[in-house]
């Protein structure tokens, strides 16, 4: 769930945001990783022929595993108060923003696709269904538009100031 508070860049003062998500792997791909730390730690064991050291391939590979899962999870989209959209480590203002759509599962293979301009930024992560299409409003940037991951894409929307355009009536 999306969250509405956090702390600076330094986690020093608490400042309020707008919006804050973190994109968090699915919880079950916790379980998908045990087993797949048993069977390469197995594997690993057998290939040492049952050594006595082989139990370390279990730690070595569950630590692998969990480090992979922290470091895929721990990407977050946020808006802060000042106005600034924050995607990952990349940040934009939202006043360069001009509207935004949100992309639904069903559309996001043709977002990512035949329809993806090459000069568009994306922050993209796989497990996450939603994505928004913000489009930018700035002549000095070659970048048309962001395509960025998301959970909550109306309250996405909602904190950067704008309205879905995908759900607008159209003439």
């Amino acid at each position: 769930m999306a969250s509405f508070s956090s702390t600076d860049e330094r986690g020093l003062s608490p400042v309020a945001d707008r919006f804050t998500e973190r994109l968090r792997v699915p919880w079950w791909w916790w379980p998908a990783a045990a087993v797949v730390v048993g069977v390469f730690g197995y594997e690993i064991q057998l290939a040492a022929r049952q050594a006595s050291w082989s139990f370390v391939a279990y730690l070595v590979v569950a630590v692998l595993a969990v480090w992979m899962l922290w470091s895929m999870g721990r990407v977050t989209v946020r808006v802060t108060a000042d106005g600034e959209l924050w995607a990952h480590k990349a940040h934009l203002p939202v006043s360069l923003i001009a509207r935004g759509a949100t992309i639904p599962a069903t559309a996001k293979s043709a977002a990512l696709g035949r329809q993806l301009d090459p000069a568009a930024f994306m922050m993209h992560r796989a497990w996450v269904k939603t994505m928004v299409l913000l489009v930018l409003d700035d002549p000095d940037d070659p970048t048309p538009y962001w395509l960025v991951s998301t959970r909550h894409p109306a309250e996405l929307l909602a904190a950067i100031g704008l309205s879905d355009a995908s759900t607008t009536d159209k003439p």
